[in-house]
């Protein structure tokens, strides 16, 4: 016969000089295999040429400083940036870049639409719109009938800047990423740049000289015209304007589909083998698990 065993059984000391189990994470990319999208670099690398190309069609045209000086400009450029490194990314099946960095680069592209076509186009009544200065190829602003059309080469880099390229990265948004990395908090973030550009162009129009060309980009931030406190209104009325925009944004992240998913589900539903051939390349007959 055997001994009962006790029913209370004393930990075992610990052994001293034993290292302690370390926790070991492992990355997705071990357990799932990552995807090569060349459709939406292809895409992504046109985007980012035709907007390169616009850009460096203004700077060509004008005063390099002066055009730099200009939002629509400063997004081309930053469109140009993300969008090239997103298709190499998705080339080479690596990870997307952040979303707050998509994001932002997203809503300044479409700020600058909006602000071409709802204020400076139409010449809102909200605004103050009076001046000559509307932007590089955007025309000229009247106080009555808003920018006249471009000409020229402007003609052509106009609605690539504007509405082009704003669309495409919408697009490309809309249909080549996943729903749902857009956070609330990023708001806040993105407003950093705007608030950046407006001090650095009034500071700019403050300490350039008397009788500079354009020393105010936009109509509606001429402080010589429209005095400190017009300005700041119209910058104020922007800016909740471009933070709702923000927050829309994000909603609409959380709502759309997931295209992605749909397009790797059909693809991964034509490349399935019979069950046959499954059971030929394995050797046996796999069974569902029980319990």
């Amino acid at each position: 016969m055997t001994a009962p065993i006790p029913r209370d059984i004393p930990d075992l000391p610990a052994i001293p000089g034993m290292p302690v189990p370390l926790e070991s994470f492992v990355p997705a990319s071990a357990v799932v295999t990552p995807t090569r999208r060349p459709a939406a670099a292809a895409f992504r690398l046109l985007v980012a040429l035709v907007a390169a190309g616009a850009v460096g069609v203004e700077l060509l045209l004008g005063n390099p400083l002066q055009v730099l000086s200009h939002f629509s400009i400063q997004t081309g450029v930053l469109v140009t940036v993300v969008l090239a490194i997103s298709a190499s990314r998705a080339w080479t099946a690596r990870r997307p870049l952040p979303p707050l960095v998509t994001g932002g680069t997203l809503l300044y592209v479409l700020i600058a639409a909006l602000v071409y076509h709802v204020v400076l186009t139409r010449g809102s009544s909200v605004f103050i719109i009076t001046g000559t200065e509307a932007g590089p190829g955007a025309g000229t602003v009247t106080a009555t009938d808003g920018v006249t059309p471009p000409t020229g080469w402007h003609a052509l880099t106009n609605p690539l800047l504007h509405t082009v390229i704003p669309l495409a990265a919408a697009a490309d948004w809309l249909l080549l990423t996943r729903p749902g990395p857009l956070r609330p908090a990023y708001a806040a973030t993105w407003m950093l740049y705007p608030l950046a550009y407006l001090t650095c162009t009034l500071t700019r129009g403050a300490v350039l000289p008397d009788g500079s060309p354009a020393p105010y980009v936009y109509p509606f931030l001429n402080v010589d015209q429209h005095g400190y406190k017009s300005v700041l209104a119209n910058a104020l009325l922007l800016g909740l304007a471009f933070y709702a925009l923000a927050l829309f944004l994000v909603a609409v992240d959380h709502l759309r589909p997931n295209p992605v998913r749909h397009r790797h589900h059909r693809r991964g539903r034509r490349s399935r083998r019979p069950r046959r051939d499954r059971l030929l390349k394995t050797g046996f007959r796999l069974q569902p698990p029980v319990g």
